[in-house]
């Protein structure tokens, strides 16, 4: 994400980007195809500022099809209907009772996650639920005990899993790379607080985030919001997290006390420290991460990859390292795909998506008490 940019660029400019990484594996809706039956989902929920992005992602799939549309918003239902040429429908027994529906899509507010991923399980729909999960940790435990005793496919939107930096770096870190890694940061930013991206926009319900910017109903500020994604991949690179402590804080009060940026340390069980920085109140995000060891160093600066290794050939750290692997598909599409039938891709599992919910709120516990939080 580049700050700076307008929230209209900013979409524009990440769709663009997902759609890059989509295209890169050429995946194919290969069972479905060989059925001749489409993948049929419905939105339950049309809440979240990246449904604009999945909806064109989903048009642009052949043979997936969008059935059904809710929302307890009707006028939003109504709008992502009309653009999905689906049936907006205002009571979901609707989705839970149809055949022909074998997943649906979660965009609601965080708030309303538990009941309808609950609901979802007991009707065996497969499910992608934006991130977060959940609002509590042990709301999410209890989704994702319920998902996996249904047997169902989950995915939720851990988009830069499937950056082709990001895979090589992981590949490194198992093969030892890096040797002895003491620490690793990530860093997630934007200027949306400053941009007024979440300012409410009456006229248009369908285009309205204000939620995201209150605690109550997105569970999280900024830290959660965007550092949820950093918190990820960290966690995603080198396991579960013991303890943390977090400094938030509100800058402008635009958003009334959400706080608009936020740092929080990190120990693995590993014995790796960490460090996790995200916000809606920076002009430049240039570092977005990096890796220690006695062995080698890794940073992405402005989008590219400096990397130094004892242990690789040619990597000297001085010039941009370019022998990456091919991207992975969009998590929406992985999803999608995993639904028409292909087997073993990476997706998210539920029990991952509840631990960096359990990680955050401990973050959040320790900007509070000012101590250091223990993982449960």
């Amino acid at each position: 994400m580049k700050p700076g940019l307008s929230r209209r660029d900013f979409l524009k400019t990440t769709a663009t980007a997902s759609a890059a990484l989509a295209a890169a594996p050429a995946l194919n809706l290969r069972a479905a195809e060989a059925s001749g039956k489409p993948v049929t989902l419905a939105f339950v929920g049309c809440a979240h500022i990246h449904t604009p992005g999945f909806i064109k992602l989903l048009k642009s799939l052949p043979d997936v099809r969008v059935k059904s549309v809710w929302d307890h918003e009707a006028a939003r239902a109504d709008r992502r209907a009309g653009e999905l040429d689906a049936k907006a429908v205002r009571s979901l027994a609707d989705i839970w009772s149809d055949p022909d529906v074998a997943a649906v899509v979660i965009c609601s507010e965080t708030s309303r996650h538990r009941d309808l991923v609950l609901a979802a399980a007991r009707a065996k729909k497969h499910m992608f639920v934006e991130k977060p999960l959940g609002i509590t940790a042990g709301e999410s435990k209890e989704m994702a005990a319920a998902i996996e005793k249904a047997g169902l496919l989950f995915m939720t939107g851990y988009s830069m899993r499937g950056d082709p930096k990001h895979l090589f770096l992981r590949e490194q870190v198992e093969k030892g790379g890096f040797g002895k890694i003491t620490r690793v940061a990530g860093w997630n930013c934007h200027n949306g607080s400053l941009g007024g991206w979440f300012d409410a926009k009456p006229d248009k319900p369908w285009e309205d985030w204000r939620w995201m910017a209150d605690p109550k109903i997105a569970g999280v500020g900024a830290l959660g919001d965007l550092g949820t994604h950093s918190l990820d991949i960290l966690m995603w690179l080198m396991g579960d997290v013991e303890s943390v402590t977090a400094d938030i804080k509100v800058v402008t009060g635009r958003y009334g006390d959400c706080d608009e940026t936020g740092q929080a340390l990190l120990r693995f069980t590993n014995g790796v420290s960490g460090s996790l920085v995200a916000g809606w109140v920076d002009v430049a995000n240039p570092v977005t991460l990096q890796i220690a060891g006695t062995d080698g160093h890794a940073v992405i600066f402005n989008g590219r990859l400096y990397f130094k290794s004892k242990k690789v050939e040619g990597a000297d750290g001085k010039e941009p390292w370019t022998q990456l692997p091919k991207g992975q598909a969009e998590p929406l599409r992985m999803f999608v795909e995993a639904v028409g039938g292909t087997a073993g891709l990476p997706l998210v599992t539920p029990r991952e998506a509840a631990a960096r919910v359990s990680v955050m709120e401990a973050m959040y516990a320790s900007a509070r008490s000012r101590k250091w939080t223990a993982l449960a």
